[in-house]
C-alpha cells in the first residue's frame, strides 16, 4: 500500500511518496511539512507509528514500534510533541510522547480514550472517551517536561470511521463531528379498501 500526495501541476495528479508491502494511515503532517506521521498495519508488532521525512533522502523511521498498538498519532503545533492512542495498560489510553525521539510518555486520558486532536495553541487536548464522550485536558508542553492538568468531559457525540471522526476549531470552542445520520421513523400507513362505494352514499 503506498502513500501519495497531490502535487500541484496538473489535475488529480499525485506524486508517491512510500512504497511497501505494509498497510499505511496518513495521521498527521508536521506544521512546517517536514514530517509525515502515519501508521502501519501488518507488520509483526500489529500497529505502530511511523515517520516519514520529506526532506533529504526520505527514509522513513519508527515512532513507536512495540508490541502493543499505537496509532492516532497527531503532532503538536509546534512540532515537539504527538499525541496518540495505544493500548499499552490493557486498554486504549491517549498519551503523549517528544518528537522526533520518544523519551517517556504521560498519560492523557483518565478511563481509556482514542482519537486526540490538539487546540491550536497546544495548551489542550481533545480525545474520544469509551462511551463517545469528547473531553478535554489542559496540557503544557512549552518546556522540557510535559504537565497534564484538569481532564473535563464536553458533551456526548456519536461519531464514526477510524480517524478524524472531528475537528476543533483553532480556539477549540466549536466543532466538526463526523456523524452517521439517524434513521428517519416513519408513520402508520392506512390502507382504505373499497373507497369509491362511499363516495356514492
Amino acid at each position: 500500500m503506498n502513500l501519495y500526495q497531490k502535487v500541484s501541476s496538473g489535475a488529480g495528479a499525485e506524486e508517491v511518496l512510500l512504497e511497501d508491502s505494509l498497510d499505511k494511515y496518513p495521521e498527521s503532517w508536521s506544521s512546517d511539512g517536514r514530517f509525515i506521521l502515519y501508521s502501519t498495519l501488518g507488520g509483526p508488532t500489529g500497529n505502530d507509528l511511523f515517520v516519514l521525512p520529506l526532506f533529504g533522502d526520505r527514509r522513513p523511521f519508527p515512532f513507536l514500534q512495540t508490541q502493543f498498538n499505537e496509532y492516532d498519532g497527531r503532532f503538536s503545533p509546534d512540532g515537539k510533541w504527538v499525541a496518540y492512542a495505544s493500548n499499552a495498560s490493557g486498554k486504549y489510553e491517549v498519551y503523549v510522547a517528544p518528537f522526533p525521539e520518544p523519551g517517556g510518555k504521560w498519560q492523557i486520558s483518565t478511563a481509556g480514550g482514542q482519537g486526540p486532536s490538539w487546540r491550536r495553541d497546544g495548551n489542550e487536548i481533545f480525545y474520544l472517551a469509551p462511551d463517545n464522550k469528547l473531553m478535554a485536558a489542559e496540557v503544557n508542553g512549552k518546556g522540557t517536561s510535559f504537565e497534564v492538568g484538569a481532564v473535563k468531559p464536553l458533551f456526548q457525540i456519536s461519531a464514526t470511521g477510524r480517524s478524524d471522526r472531528y475537528a476543533a476549531s483553532a480556539d477549540g470552542q466549536r466543532f466538526l463531528i463526523n456523524s452517521a445520520l439517524e434513521q428517519a421513523t416513519t408513520g402508520p400507513i392506512t390502507v382504505v379498501l373499497n373507497w369509491a362505494a362511499g363516495l356514492k352514499k
